[in-house]
């Protein structure tokens, strides 16, 4: 199988990596707009040849790991140099714009919109290996619009990935990542701006900080380049969070303030029921 992988990061490197390991006979022209990228990339074998965006012929998959808004702006191009029986796939963390934009492509049929619910806060080639679907959920977003054939591919080489299938609407996908991904981004980042502009002794933060702080801010590692994307193209879900998110800290404010430390501890027990739903995982 030959593919091409544009975008060479996280997401793009691991994916290489996992098709090396668990599907047989293929072969893998790397793209990034990051020269260091591709150099890694060879170098790690993560892919065995440099390829290039304006040459997508002959390719049986064309995996697309690039921020958001570039997938949308990239993809319909994409799609017009891609062979009949070519798969083109993309793993973006928001899905309703990239499927707008190829809403009324004439090869509309040969693009499946996926996004593998995997990752860490560590970005480019290096931090790629190929583990990281291993049982991770793949959503898969309006399969109905993609060829049966090359749907019936994607699905066998996410099986050989040991990936499970979640099938979800463009806009149902924005609405519940924004919930249990994309605020957990924004809080992580906004937590980690007010230590840095409380805590002007950085060698506290170093010294004092447990685990707890670092797991919480963990996401504020992540590419900000990324999540800028995200944020722009799920705007409006990302704010509809927020105002709830801003309501709970002001009840907790609140109640902290005013010295109601039984109502504080009931809304903290209420709270705490989130792990029962997380064991079910």
């Amino acid at each position: 199988m030959k593919v091409a992988s544009i975008g060479l990061g996280l997401i793009g490197g691991s994916f290489a990596l996992a098709l090396q390991e668990h599907v047989l006979e293929v072969e893998i022209w790397g793209i990034d707009h990051n020269q260091a990228h591709i150099e890694a990339a060879l170098a790690r074998k993560i892919i065995h040849h440099k390829g290039s965006i304006d040459d997508l012929k002959n390719f049986d998959l064309i995996v697309l790991s690039i921020p958001v808004d570039a997938a949308s702006a990239l993809l319909p191009e994409i799609l017009h140099q891609a062979e009949k029986e070519c798969l083109v796939i993309d793993m973006g963390s928001t899905k309703n714009d990239v499927c707008e934009a190829v809403k009324n492509h004439v090869k509309r049929n040969q693009f499946l919109a996926l996004h593998p619910i995997a990752g860490t806060e560590f970005s480019g080639p290096k931090a790629a290996f190929a583990s990281l679907f291993n049982n991770a959920m793949m959503i898969v977003c309006e399969a109905e619009k993609t060829d049966e054939n090359l749907k019936k591919k994607a699905y066998q080489i996410l099986q050989k990935l040991k990936m499970q299938l979640h099938f979800m609407s463009p806009k149902e996908h924005d609405k519940h990542l924004a919930y249990v991904s994309h605020l957990s981004h924004v809080s992580s980042f906004m937590l980690g701006k007010t230590v840095l502009d409380l805590e002007k002794n950085e060698g506290e933060i170093f010294n004092l900080a447990g685990s707890g702080f670092e797991s919480t801010v963990r996401l504020a590692k992540s590419n900000s380049k990324t999540w800028i994307a995200i944020f722009k193209q799920n705007k409006a879900e990302v704010l509809t969070s927020l105002k709830e998110y801003q309501q709970n800290l002001k009840e907790f404010e609140k109640l902290l303030e005013t010295n109601q430390f039984s109502e504080l501890e009931n809304l903290l027990n209420s709270t705490s029921r989130i792990k029962e739903i997380l064991a079910k995982k």
